[in-house]
């Protein structure tokens, strides 16, 4: 798969997203909403950090499953049951998210939601990868 990162000079510069990505490749992997579940079905950690951390692990397992990578992620949707919270997070979301994911950034929005599937879930990421 080959990607390019596109980010137009007239738009504001993005910082931890990409405005768009152009992927080339042959598969595309639909990836469904992850939450800080464990393997028993349990949301761990109390923090929007904690669960978001797991919910990415939580989504790369799902992309490595199926073939790929953090750098074949075209687009994630981050949904979040407080978007102030997740905005005072910023900083240490995105150490997160380098750690796990790197820094090839996808296209992402952050969508403030009621409320999840689990009541205790406080964040839910899914999104699209293109594998070559």
């Amino acid at each position: 798969m080959t990607t390019e990162r596109v980010n137009p000079p007239e738009l504001s510069p993005p910082t931890g997203f990409s405005h768009a990505v152009v992927a080339a490749g042959s598969r595309v992997v639909f990836l469904a909403g992850q939450t800080a579940l464990d393997a028993d079905g349990k949301i761990t950690g109390d923090t929007l950090p904690e669960q978001f951390a797991k919910a990415l692990d939580n989504l790369l397992a799902a992309l490595r499953a199926a073939g790929g990578t953090p750098a074949d992620l075209a687009r994630v949707t981050v949904y979040a049951t407080d978007v102030a919270a997740y905005r005072a997070h910023a900083r240490r979301l995105g150490r997160i998210w380098r750690e796990s994911a790197g820094r090839d950034y996808p296209a992402m929005a952050v969508v403030e939601v009621v409320r999840l599937w689990d009541e205790r879930a406080l964040v839910e990421l899914d999104g699209f990868a293109v594998l070559p």
